[in-house]
């Protein structure tokens, strides 16, 4: 039977309210323009259950063999900046409801 591997979950504070996120997506380059994404970073209230996907765009192609992003590289500024820019779009965070996808430029806007 496989298991199930969880991901490395950070919290962060964002206009004095605490919030858990962690990296949902790897990015993932191709030749094919629709087949390029970006990574994805799953976010939540730490008292809620409505989570929000922020999308950031791909970006430049890593070098062959470069290694994969780990969560812990990415800068909790621009985290940060990228909730408070999904809350700014219209996501309620102790909200019900369905899981909400945001896209956002590359830094978090």
């Amino acid at each position: 039977m496989a298991g199930t591997r969880q991901r490395a979950e950070f919290e962060i504070e964002v206009g004095g309210e605490p919030y858990v996120w962690r990296l949902q997506r790897q990015p993932r380059w191709s030749s094919d323009p629709a087949e390029r994404h970006g990574m994805g970073i799953a976010v939540r209230h730490q008292e809620g259950q409505r989570e929000a996907v922020l999308e950031f765009p791909p970006g430049s192609k890593p070098r062959y063999g470069a290694p994969q992003l780990q969560a812990s590289q990415i800068a909790p500024e621009l985290v940060a900046k990228a909730i408070a820019s999904a809350i700014a779009a219209g996501w309620e965070p102790l909200s019900r409801g369905k899981t909400v996808v945001f896209a956002l430029d590359a830094t978090g806007g």
